[in-house]
């Protein structure tokens, strides 16, 4: 239960939207559940990301987002603030796509339709590839499709999504030391796969 003299303080004249997660995370556990909403907007676009990113279904996205952000709400009142909100909510969204992906037995591959063509995505030490190609955009696309997925979502985590290492390890479940070894692996398959488009 929040203190009730820093629901005080958090509560303010401060917009609902302008207020941290940790904030809007306080005045939930202490009854306000309508400002779930915020945070629900605050992240829906990443979550849906992310599980077009697994799954390259736009008719999955919807269904499964929802019900991430359902067990969010039901889960919500234990929320220990032990990582942040964010991580916390990327870690359930991969564990639904883990459990669909289990459940359906469909191929798991990465797009990146759901990226704006300027999108840019630096390979380590290597050079910056620009999505304002077509041919350039399936090459990578195809490329990404053949690394295994335990390699493949720290690629994504990390070079696209920008989570630190220590955010990637609590999303995967595993070790810093196990996140940055798959993610060197990942970039060197990557790196081979795409030395034809950038020598």
């Amino acid at each position: 239960m929040a203190n009730p003299a820093v629901i005080n303080i958090i509560s303010g004249n401060t917009p609902h939207e302008q207020k941290s997660d940790d904030s809007l995370i306080m005045l939930f556990q202490s009854g306000e559940k309508e400002v779930f909403r915020y945070l629900v907007e605050r992240y829906q676009e990443k979550i849906r990301n992310v599980i077009f990113s697994i799954f390259n279904d736009p008719d999955l996205v919807d269904d499964i987002a929802q019900e991430v952000f359902i067990k969010v709400f039901q889960a919500l009142p234990n929320f220990r603030f032990e990582s942040s909100f964010y991580t916390w909510v990327y870690r359930i969204a991969i564990n639904k796509c883990r459990d669909e992906l289990r459940k359906k037995k469909i191929k798991r591959f990465f797009s990146f339709q759901s990226f704006e063509s300027t999108t840019n995505i630096k390979i380590e030490n290597l050079a910056t590839v620009t999505f304002d190609d077509e041919n350039i955009r399936s090459v990578i696309e195809d490329s990404l499709k053949k690394i295994p997925e335990k390699f493949r979502m720290p690629i994504i985590l990390k070079d696209i999504d920008g989570m630190s290492y220590d955010e990637i390890a609590a999303v995967l479940d595993c070790e810093v030391g196990t996140v940055k070894s798959r993610l060197s692996r990942g970039r060197t398959m990557l790196r081979e796969l795409l030395m034809p488009i950038l020598v």
